[in-house]
């Protein structure tokens, strides 16, 4: 495909995308390799909390935050459109007043 023929925002949704699926797939596989490791390597489980929690609650909060920007209508861009229009349309006249 030409980049001549792309659509700006369409190609930047596209990338952020790409960009948050390689994210979890890190992110799952690092966090499976840190519970296998926990779990052959340490023997007395005491019952506390076992240390990848920390890595998978943290790094999960920001893979979900990750996900909500790239597939969530939450992108500066949109939020920044829908607040130029809500603009326009109070400065715009209203047809109704002229004839009050």
């Amino acid at each position: 495909m030409e980049t001549s023929n792309r659509n700006p925002e369409l190609w930047q949704k596209a990338k952020a995308r790409t960009k948050f699926q390689a994210h979890l797939v890190t992110y799952v596989l690092v966090n499976c390799g840190l519970w296998v490791i926990w779990s052959l390597t340490d023997r007395h489980h005491d019952g506390g909390l076992p240390w990848p929690i920390w890595s998978t609650i943290f790094w999960g909060i920001g893979v979900v935050m990750s996900g909500l920007g790239a597939y969530g209508d939450f992108g500066r861009s949109q939020r920044t459109q829908r607040e130029y229009e809500r603009l326009v349309r109070e400065q715009a006249p209203d047809p109704l007043n002229r004839y009050r």
